[in-house]
């Protein structure tokens, strides 16, 4: 896509690129410490990449019809990957994140209505309160340096306990976090049995990652019970999404979810739904404090325009396209990995079962062939008449696996940008490179501090 500006723009840190003969054990270790720098320059450039990886064909898909073609044409050939079960399976048991088959329709269809536009919309005065709160506690930290990387976990996280169960984690908070920070930092690591064994055979990483799920399912179950508790008036509209999810019945078997199923559900929406709105909230903020003219662009857009609704939101033209081109550079989910179930053809190549296909929105949001000037932050690409292949820009993922919280994300990414935009001016006090980390999620190497400024 080709796009026309002015200025110069900024070209903000990436990990280096590996050379091409990396060995297999010293890939494997950069596996676990940054998955994004065991691509080398030929990942930016081919349209497919076959490989080896234990004993089985890997490819890496950057053509978008070959994209097209694993997530909607024959997704059901396709699923997740054994060493992406292991990792996942004991924060998100069976939730609909890593779910397949019948199990994954069922709860589809009976989480759709929760997630539709009118029930998103609905949601909107919880962000917004919530946004302003924070911007309230940031008013006490102007001018002096401040961790919003921090920050902003603790309000994507405030933001998720509302709009679930319409009362605040200020109480539940911290060790929600902790929980999320000791699975990220040790358990959902991968280590070189997750890959090499069937995940019936127990590893010792996945005796911890059983005692893990059996304290974390605990501690969903009380939150659960604690709104139960509170309760709603009888015949009152739904207030959050779990009035929504717990009266949720399948349109076409009239099945509910059970205790332990809802248990899982929530868990997923918590967890993706704080953590990779917090990240790329982050990388937004980075890149505004790196890009100060377009950080005044959004400032100006803000500025004197209520944000209380969904249209209002939907307003902010500029600030979306900031939004997206930072989820351009720094995807939050930086990989999609599947398992072939059974053989297929991908662009003229055959597939056996247990092959790995990757599609990384991080190397195909970068390629030299489907973008202008790749790793540039250009905001006013996602203005332009000329829009992107639908399957080279995946931040959400494609096809029936889309990620059901877009729409919520999106406007809620939206929302907190601009707010905090049109009120603070933000710099960077910290002055090293933050380099992205491919672990779960695209985090950076470091949290940097930021100084804030009154507008």
């Amino acid at each position: 896509m080709n796009v026309t500006h002015v200025r110069r723009p900024i070209i903000p840190p990436a990990p280096p690129r590996a050379p091409d003969n990396v060995g297999f054990f010293r890939r494997l270790a950069v596996i676990r410490r940054n998955m994004i720098e065991t691509w080398g320059q030929s990942a930016y450039e081919e349209d497919v990449l076959k490989g080896r990886f234990f004993g089985r064909n890997s490819f890496i898909l950057n053509r978008p019809d070959a994209i097209r073609h694993v997530l909607v044409g024959n997704f059901e050939k396709y699923t997740r990957t054994p060493a992406g079960i292991r990792m996942l399976r004991p924060i998100l048991g069976q939730g609909l994140l890593i779910a397949e088959g019948a199990d994954w329709t069922h709860q589809r269809r009976t989480l759709a209505p929760a997630f539709t536009p009118a029930a998103t919309a609905n949601l909107v005065p919880h962000m917004t309160a919530v946004v302003d709160e924070t911007i309230g506690k940031l008013d006490a930290r102007a001018d002096k340096p401040v961790d919003l990387r921090e920050v902003m976990q603790r309000m994507t996280l405030e933001i998720a306990g509302r709009t679930m169960f319409s009362f605040g984690m200020e109480e539940h908070g911290a060790t929600l976090r902790n929980f999320i920070l000791e699975y990220a930092e040790r358990l959902g690591r991968p280590y070189f049995l997750d890959m090499v064994l069937p995940p019936s055979w127990p590893t010792p990483m996945d005796l911890a990652r059983a005692r893990f799920r059996k304290r974390w399912t605990a501690f969903v179950a009380m939150l659960i019970a604690e709104r139960r508790k509170a309760g709603k008036k009888e015949g009152a509209p739904p207030r959050d999404l779990f009035d929504l999810m717990d009266a949720a019945r399948d349109p076409e078997t009239g099945k509910g979810f059970s205790d332990e199923q809802l248990i899982d559900e929530v868990a997923t929406m918590i967890l993706a739904g704080h953590e990779t709105t917090a990240t790329a909230l982050f990388w937004a903020l980075y890149l505004m404090a790196l890009d100060p003219e377009t950080q005044e662009e959004v400032a100006a857009e803000t500025r004197g325009e209520p944000l209380d609704s969904m249209a209002d939101i939907e307003r902010q033209k500029f600030t979306r396209a900031v939004v997206d081109e930072t989820m351009r550079l720094y995807p939050p989910a930086f990989l999609i990995a599947r398992a072939a179930a059974e053989p297929d053809d991908i662009a003229g190549l055959s597939v056996a079962p247990r092959d790995i296909i990757m599609i990384s929105p991080w190397l195909l949001h970068r390629h030299e062939k489907l973008w202008d000037q790749p790793n540039a932050f250009i905001p006013k690409r996602f203005l332009s008449s000329e829009a992107p292949d639908r399957f080279a820009y995946l931040p959400f993922g494609a096809g029936p696996r889309i990620c059901i919280g877009a729409p919520f994300a999106r406007a809620e990414s939206v929302l907190a940008l601009a707010r905090l935009i049109g009120t603070y001016r933000v710099e960077l006090v910290d002055t090293r490179p933050v380099v992205p980390l491919g672990i779960v999620t695209t985090q950076p190497d470091y949290s940097p501090l930021f100084r804030i400024t009154r507008r």
